[in-house]
Formats: structure tokens, sequence, C-alpha cells
């Protein structure tokens, strides 16, 4: 298991587009939309295997019809590192590895991009988000698309009240590349991101 993604949501691509540029000092680029979810976003690399997305609801698509992934349906009033994905090659064991509630196995496209993906019912995942979605891309990657802008993810860090019961839970989490965690009084994802100018480190809330 690897880091895949970060996930940053927002009200809208622009205003968090906005938000991570202004905090790391770099362009994002384009992603696309995703029509079974009725969202779309913004990707920024943060080197070879590993990207940053911005997403938001698609205010051109129709509702999906069931509750939009990363909790969509109700976003944060500002933009928020609230989630990341893990890639996986063998979705079957992953999901047998972690906690109850991770989600139901689907297929998913964006344009030309294929992959599985395990998304629980309700949109949201267990942990308060602080566990990965799991994913397994099919050929190619965003990550193998996007402008190098000498952006690199050092470390991620989970943060949990109940990270005990979780480690306790799916053991080999804490086992995954840059990934770190520890018990906090509240849930939360920091991320410490070197950039061309500095070391930057995106947490929770993001200015837009």
């Amino acid at each position: 298991m690897d880091i895949d993604h970060l996930v940053v949501t927002a009200t809208s691509v622009e205003t968090g587009a906005r938000a991570v540029e202004a905090a790391l000092g770099v362009p994002t680029e384009d992603g696309g939309a995703h029509p079974h979810m009725g969202t779309r976003n913004r990707l920024l690399s943060l080197g070879p295997d590993t990207y940053l997305e911005v997403i938001a609801v698609d205010p051109g698509a129709p509702l999906p019809g069931h509750p939009r992934w990363f909790g969509m349906d109700a976003p944060p009033a500002a933009p928020r590192l609230s989630n990341w994905a893990a890639r996986v090659t063998d979705m079957i064991r992953a999901l047998g590895e972690a906690p109850m509630g991770m989600g139901e196995r689907r297929t998913l496209s964006r344009g030309d991009l294929s992959w599985d993906m395990a998304i629980p019912q309700s949109g949201t995942w267990p942990f308060d988000g602080v566990v990965p979605a799991l994913l397994s891309w099919t050929g190619a990657m965003p990550q193998d698309r996007l402008t190098d802008r000498g952006c690199r993810l050092q470390r991620l860090l989970l943060i949990h009240p109940r990270m005990g019961d979780l480690s306790t839970a799916w053991p080999r989490l804490l086992d995954t590349p840059r990934v770190t965690a520890q018990v906090g009084p509240q849930p939360a994802i920091v991320a410490e991101i070197a950039t061309p100018t500095g070391l930057k480190i995106l947490s929770g809330a993001l200015a837009a």
C-alpha cells in the first residue's frame, strides 16, 4: 500500500485551487469531471507517484442519485485537507485487512482514466476520514501526466483520539511509506510538502 493522493475538499474547484496555490506557491492544473459522483477536480503533482486533488461538486452535473464521495454533499465552508487515498495492488486483500466500513468496490472513470475504488454507501470513511480510501488504477495514472512543479510529499501525519483502536484494527496502515500516526484530541490529516520555496504544511482548513 502506498500514498496515491491527498484530497482537498471545497465548495468549488476554483476556491480550493486558490487556497492550495497560495499555501504551496505553485499552480494546479485542470483534472476533469467524475460523472458517477457529480464532482470535478484540479490536480497538483507531488512527485512521480503522488499528487494532490482539489475536489468539489460539479455545478453543471446532474444529481448522482446517491451520496457523493468525501462528504461532498455537505462541503466544508473553507477548503480543507480532509481525506487521502492509498494505492493497492490487491483490492480484495486490502479490504480484508482494513476496518469495517471501508466500502464496496466500484469501477469508475474520468476521461480515459479508470480505476477500482472502495467507497462507503454513505460517502464518508470510518475514523472521521483519517483512514485512506483504497483504490487500484487500471492502466495510466494521473501522476504520469501531471507537470512537475517541484513539490514532494515528505510525510503524512494521521491524528485521531482513537488512534490506538485504529492501529489495532489495521496494523498494516502504519507500514505505509511516509505515513506516521499519533493520538490527538481531534481527527486531522497533516501533510508536510517540500516546495521550491521551502517546506510547507497543509492541515485542516486552508485560507482561500
